[in-house]
């Protein structure tokens, strides 16, 4: 069984990646689209019971936060692949301008995402981490094999 966690601020291309990877093979658990804890919980759920390939689609700054979703991923068996979405403050600012109504988040929100922002590890148990760019026009994927 296969979990994705996506690593990245607001607006750095995580749901656009999702969609143009994803979304034929793996069930996106969003706090965007939940709205809240316990709905989260319950697509958790369906997915630990018939063994779902799942992307979970959130910001994910901190370790701490992550911590909680590797240590519940690996009591369910599941494989924890990493995307980290390089952290481009100036292109998700840009990007974000470009969203309509409540997709676009007020600017203040990102600036303090990105202030807390720490960088994934191999460390932290996953089993896979990826780097994700954007460079010239085109996302870049790269297996991440040292950290930054």
């Amino acid at each position: 069984m296969e979990a994705i966690m996506f690593v990245g601020i607001q607006a750095s291309g995580k749901s656009t990646f999702y969609k143009e990877h994803f979304f034929n093979s793996h069930v996106r658990i969003s706090n965007d689209l939940l709205k809240t804890k316990n709905r989260e919980k319950l697509m958790f759920a369906l997915c630990f019971d018939t063994g779902m390939p799942l992307v979970i689609d959130n910001t994910h700054v901190s370790r701490e936060v992550r911590a909680r979703y590797i240590a519940m991923l690996k009591e369910h068996g599941y494989r924890i692949r990493c995307y980290y979405f390089k952290s481009d403050l100036e292109r998700s600012l840009e990007w974000n301008g470009q969203r309509q109504g409540a997709e676009c988040i007020p600017q203040v929100g990102i600036f303090s995402t990105h202030k807390r922002l720490e960088i994934p590890t191999r460390e932290e148990g996953f089993d896979e981490l990826f780097y994700v760019d954007w460079i010239d026009g085109e996302r870049v994927v790269k297996e991440w094999i040292s950290e930054v």
